[in-house]
């Protein structure tokens, strides 16, 4: 008989592997939304109705209303909804009040990188139901193998500029309709509501495939970072050690599990194990988690950066500074021992906005293989230099001591085997040019000539005469 972790397990290894994400545009150019009036509320018959004269504006309209007077746009356009429209009150509207001139508020300056203007869901499902997920600052905008939804019925005006050209998503949402299609989009783009409703200089595209990889795929937002980051407002923290995750904008109060992982690994599999398992929960009721594939700079000696590790990085956040997210990440540390095996994680470890951390989870066979091979590599880098500089490859700065001279292998032999024989050894005759040092003179290039001797030294270099042939006085170059 199953047990009911088993079953669960099972159960998630029937999802579709697939880390897209819906995300939903907030904002709308709604007629009837009161948010988009300057008053606060939907122009009734008494009011003046009046639109930004030079702004484009895309409006949808959901029912007739009636209106005192209307003052339209230079370039903008009505979406009416079947039945709706406007008609002229002749007198006063009983139920309208005094009336008053109502303005329509300019669209023009949301941005499609301010995360705060998107929400995201795992299914369509959960996204009418008001079921969001949450990100990092980088991942609530949409990555790119995301769904991008612009609600049903609903216009609305965005600005797409990034640092890009593009803005590449899976694919996007529009009235109603899904364009997938890359010469499908464009069409629509270049239509009358298309070009009121998308502006700015990175033109989106759609017909990215899914993630074809079970751990997860990075957002592609990292390019974007400073543009993002420059749209949000960081609050003030009453927490001891806030935390910066990767990707985010602010520090946060609560706890950061990085899982290190192996083949086998499901990020959308784990994200719904740990829904179902922990924030389900009556005492998690505040938790908000984020979970995604980041790729960390990896650093030798923490100074020399030799590439990337992909992790797993699970943000836990709440409104208790933080207490409530470290027990969160505690269970999950819990649960990775027990079931890590099964899931594909081989290590897991998490730190706390409290200042609390924990020793990693597994692996531990391979930090140790990691670290002494770091520390010879380290070696092997000092030697290199320390040979170089010898060499005189690599000049050492003037303002610099001087290495150590260290002893030669001549004079280290030489000195072993005066130790060995208990005294100096008789290496046979001397060598009048070479066991002599003061025979040479201190002054380079001056050469001194001692024919009687049968020496000679010139400019041009070093020579003797041979005895056995003093007759014929040839010479030979040392």
């Amino acid at each position: 008989m199953l047990k009911t972790t088993d079953m669960l397990l099972l159960l998630f290894c029937l999802v579709g592997t697939s880390d897209s994400l819906y995300k939903q545009w907030i904002p709308d150019t709604n007629y009837e939304n009161k948010t988009n009036w300057d008053k606060e509320s939907v122009p009734c018959g008494n009011d003046i109705v009046q639109f930004p004269v030079q702004r484009k504006v895309s409006v949808f309209v959901e029912t007739t209303h009636a209106v005192q007077e209307m003052r339209l746009p230079v370039d903008g356009e009505f979406i009416l909804n079947s039945g709706a429209g406007f008609y002229v009150v002749s007198g006063q509207d009983p139920g309208c009040g005094a009336g008053v001139t109502t303005k329509f508020k300019d669209s023009e300056s949301l941005q499609w990188l301010n995360p705060a203007l998107w929400q995201g869901s795992a299914t369509l499902d959960d996204l009418q139901r008001g079921n969001f997920l949450f990100s990092v600052h980088e991942e609530s905008v949409p990555c790119q193998y995301d769904d991008v939804v612009f609600k049903a019925s609903s216009s609305f005006r965005v600005d797409t500029s990034t640092s890009q050209s593009s803005v590449p998503v899976k694919s996007v949402s529009v009235l109603g309709k899904k364009y997938e299609s890359t010469s499908e989009f464009i069409q629509y783009l270049s239509s009358r509501s298309g070009r009121l409703q998308f502006h700015g200089s990175s033109a989106v595209t759609v017909g990215n495939q899914e993630c074809g990889d079970p751990s997860g795929c990075a957002c592609g937002n990292s390019v974007n970072h400073k543009h993002i980051c420059s749209t949000v407002q960081c609050a003030s923290l009453g927490c001891k050690k806030p935390l910066l995750p990767v990707g985010h904008c602010c520090e946060v109060c609560g706890a950061i599990v990085t899982i290190h992982f192996a083949t086998g690994f499901n990020l959308q599999t784990y994200r719904q194990r740990i829904h179902h398992l922990f924030l389900v929960l009556p005492k998690y009721k505040s938790i908000q988690l984020g979970m995604s594939k980041i790729f960390k700079s990896q650093q030798l000696m923490g100074i020399i950066p030799f590439g990337t590790s992909p992790e797993i990085q699970v943000v836990i956040v709440d409104e208790e500074k933080g207490t409530q997210s470290e027990g969160l990440a505690r269970d999950i540390l819990k649960d990775a021992r027990s079931h890590g095996s099964s899931l594909g994680i081989t290590e897991a470890e998490f730190q706390a906005s409290s200042g609390n951390s924990s020793d990693q989870t597994g692996g531990s066979a391979g930090m140790v293989v990691g670290t002494v091979f770091g520390v010879l590599i380290g070696i092997s880098i000092i030697i290199t230099l320390v040979f170089l500089i010898r060499r005189g490859v690599i000049q050492m700065p003037s303002s610099l001591p001087s290495l150590p001279s260290l002893p030669s292998l001549s004079s280290f032999r030489r000195s072993r085997d005066e130790e060995d024989l208990n005294g100096p050894i008789d290496h046979g005759y001397d060598n009048p040019i070479f066991d002599k040092p003061n025979l040479m003179p201190e002054v380079p290039g001056l050469y001194v000539t001692e024919t009687k001797n049968s020496i000679s030294m010139t400019q041009s270099g070093v020579h003797f005469v041979n005895p056995v042939y003093d007759d014929n006085e040839t010479d030979f170059n040392a």
